[in-house]
């Protein structure tokens, strides 16, 4: 199963939230032999009953071609996803998120139907999340490498940011 950094952030993600996930889901199975497409990720909470598609992608693509290729994907989504979860959630309400590495939802809240939503915009989401579970005195267990290493940064913000800055320490007031 080949796998990008967004995808594989997105995937942990949402199953160290709860979420059952697939990955790169064939849908629409032709007569002649292969599929119309694939759904990057499927993400299902079964006590939300939420339906969350996640179509990540680290391409600097034009946001006129970035905003066909998501429509179709998201499209391939509202076809197939019913016919997916069945009654396990709630297919009406699928939230489909187009996950970009590159870019900016500044001038672009949506792309190809869907939410889009930035890897900063979305690591914020992350840390600000683990950082108040760490808080509680829950750490983030071992087999989520990506997201036990993300805890650690929200914890010792104080001395990364400075590093990233390329700053002294001392010269940043929190």
């Amino acid at each position: 199963m080949s796998s990008n950094y967004l995808e594989q952030l997105a995937a942990v993600w949402y199953v160290f939230r709860g979420y059952f996930v697939r990955r790169q889901v064939m849908v629409g199975p032709r007569a002649a032999g292969g599929h119309e497409g694939e759904l990057t990720i499927l993400a299902v909470h079964l006590d939300r009953g939420e339906v969350i598609q996640v179509e990540p992608s680290m391409d600097a693509h034009s946001w006129e071609i970035r905003e066909k290729r998501y429509a179709a994907r998201f499209s391939l989504g509202r076809r197939f996803v019913a016919g997916l979860v069945g009654s396990a959630a709630n297919a009406d309400q699928l939230r489909q998120i187009a996950l970009i590495g590159l870019g900016s939802s500044t001038n672009h809240p949506t792309l190809g139907g869907g939410e889009l939503l930035s890897l900063a915009d979305f690591l914020v989401e992350i840390l600000r999340e683990l950082r108040a579970g760490f808080e509680g005195g829950s750490p983030v267990p071992q087999q989520y490498p990506i997201l036990r290493t993300l805890q650690f940064v929200a914890e010792n913000h104080r001395a990364v940011i400075p590093a990233l800055l390329d700053q002294d320490p001392r010269q940043i007031s929190f």
